[in-house]
């Protein structure tokens, strides 16, 4: 039997495109109040509506008899799972202040951790998956063009230690590359929270920005060099207050390390419940390669992961892997050596390089493009 057509409708434009022709769609998160509609003429056979608001008069028996599956709004939850696009550094910070953190974000973890965490009941389990479905499709908007105005993204991945002070050599060198990386049309993607992961989404951030002003960034950072500082956040918006425009970037973080913060650089957020299917998918999406600065064992375990993908060309591409940190990577984990090991005769030997040099990083993922 020849399987429907599913068509994702998460918008009002969307909606105003297919009109009352809504068989075999799934339509997320709309609020049918600001759309005026003939409901009796609504087609809608095989349609599933998630968390959708109807006005006064449009019942579930209604939509049911007309052979539609309705699945409503859930309440009490600070999160919508049903949303339709990613988070933004406004929405998630909105109700912070340097005194209080009162935010989005906090919230969302507080409620994480009071319902289960890692055994959430049926409905709680549910919810986070809807949600986390969600942040996928939405991913996916915004990686093939649908989102930005710049087309198909080109995605480099960075990786390495949440504990990377901001003062740190390290931090520096990923500030430098993401901004190279950036001006030569990649899209950067990091894990989103402090570190590593905040030095690839500023870097992307401050691309324009001269060397002069770079180094007048690094010291107001160093008033704040730790994410455990009381006045890591506020420092961190002194400089968006310095430089309020930027570059696009993407953060994928994870309420499962919550108590870590979310770094304040990235204009695209997609933060799962999951931190499995973040992590895969970070990867994944990565298909102009993956760099991994010196990291502990997270970063450890996301190089054997993404080896693993080249490995088996699981997502039917191979993208390059540069390790950045000779002496990280060569002599202290012996991680390097390893990697060329198991990478002797397959497709990907040719794709993994380590080197200290922004430069020769940036110049290797050009000369790899994925394949």
């Amino acid at each position: 039997m020849k399987r429907k057509i599913v068509r994702e409708i998460d918008s009002l434009s969307a909606l105003m495109r297919q009109g009352i022709h809504l068989n075999h769609a799934v339509v997320q998160g709309i609020d049918f109040r600001q759309f005026e509609i003939e409901w009796p003429d609504l087609e809608c056979e095989g349609a599933a509506f998630l968390g959708c608001a109807f006005p006064e008069g449009v019942s579930t028996d209604f939509l049911q008899k007309k052979g539609a599956l309705v699945m409503p709004r859930l309440e009490g939850l600070p999160y919508d799972p049903y949303r339709g696009d990613l988070y933004s550094r406004a929405e998630l910070m909105e109700g912070w202040t340097p005194s209080e953190d009162r935010s989005v974000d906090k919230a969302i973890y507080d409620h994480f951790v009071a319902n289960g965490r890692s055994k959430p009941d049926v409905l709680e389990a549910m919810s986070q998956r809807l949600h986390d479905h969600a942040i996928d499709d939405a991913l996916q908007d915004l990686l093939e063009g649908r989102i930005e105005s710049d087309g198909k993204k080109r995605v480099v991945g960075i990786m390495g230690g949440h504990g990377t002070l901001r003062t740190d050599p390290y931090y520096k060198k990923v500030v430098r590359l993401a901004r190279e990386l950036t001006r030569n049309n990649y899209f950067v993607a990091s894990g989103g929270g402090p570190g590593i992961m905040e030095a690839a989404n500023m870097g992307a951030w401050l691309a324009d920005i001269s060397e002069e002003e770079l180094e007048v960034v690094f010291a107001m950072l160093s008033q704040a060099p730790s994410y455990q500082d009381s006045n890591y956040m506020e420092v961190a918006q002194k400089v968006l207050t310095l430089h309020p425009s930027g570059h696009s970037s993407l953060a994928v973080p994870t309420w499962f390390y919550g108590h870590e913060p979310t770094n304040l650089f990235s204009v695209r957020i997609a933060k799962y419940f999951s931190n499995s299917l973040r992590e895969d998918g970070l990867l994944a999406i990565a298909n102009h390669g993956v760099i991994f600065a010196p990291g502990s064992a997270g970063t450890t375990q996301e190089i054997f992961m993404d080896a693993t993908q080249n490995h088996y060309v699981t997502f039917e591409h191979i993208s390059p892997m540069v390790f950045l940190g000779e002496e990280r990577y060569k002599k202290e984990t012996m991680i390097y050596p390893c990697l060329e090991q198991l990478a002797e005769g397959q497709d990907y030997a040719s794709s993994i390089l380590c080197t200290d040099e922004v430069s020769e990083t940036v110049e290797f993922i050009k000369a790899n493009p994925p394949r």
